[in-house]
């Protein structure tokens, strides 16, 4: 998804951004925030139950061929839905979100960013396929800084993203959140680097 420039030219922009404040700057990209292997299931279960009426209403066959039916509607969506670039437009949209915020959430938790000294840590999460941004704050920031004033970090983001310019929005964006932290948790006597300035690929 990045170039290894790319990555240096990003982590370059995190460590610049932390010279200026208190808290720390976790980047992970994530290509997909999901597999959403029972989405095939469910439009298998519902294109099964419902090629039965047709079939039922102006045909003459018998119940053994309408099952046949059936069978063979639900295999080829199956099939059709094991191609993961169709797969992923049958999701809707909310649910994208939803496993978006999710897996946000969960690399919060997994990468120690409410593990530090301040509770000053600040993760930006990309997920390319689902194109959604999140930046979510631990307690010390959260507590200051209001979701519209994340959403200006997070929509260029994914305008960006949306163009190609990835490495561009990314660096943009750690940019914005490093102006965000100088504000709210500025830099303090003792601080130290404690979580690492690398960009997380998934």
């Amino acid at each position: 998804m990045l170039s290894h420039d790319e990555r240096l030219q990003i982590e370059a922009a995190i460590r610049a951004a932390e010279g200026a404040t208190a808290g720390e700057i976790v980047v992970v990209i994530a290509r997909q925030a999901s597999g959403y292997r029972a989405i095939p299931f469910l439009y298998a279960l519902l294109a099964a139950l419902l090629v039965p009426w047709p079939l039922i209403l102006w045909t003459e066959l018998g119940p053994a061929r309408i099952f046949l039916v059936q069978l063979a509607v639900a295999i080829l969506v199956l099939a059709l839905g094991a191609w993961q670039p169709l797969r992923l437009r049958l999701v809707p949209g909310p649910i994208k979100r939803v496993r978006a915020r999710e897996a946000a959430q969960h690399e919060f938790v997994g990468r120690g960013m409410a593990d530090t000294r301040g509770r000053t840590g600040v993760l930006l999460f990309v997920s390319a396929a689902e194109r959604h941004a999140e930046v979510i704050g631990d307690v010390a920031i959260s507590a200051q800084v209001g979701e519209a004033e994340w959403r200006g970090v997070v929509e260029p983001l994914v305008e960006a993203f949306g163009r190609g310019a990835r490495a561009e929005g990314l660096v943009a964006a750690v940019q914005a959140i490093g102006r965000i932290l100088a504000r709210h948790a500025p830099v303090a006597t003792g601080d130290r680097d404690e979580l690492p300035n690398r960009v997380i690929l998934l």
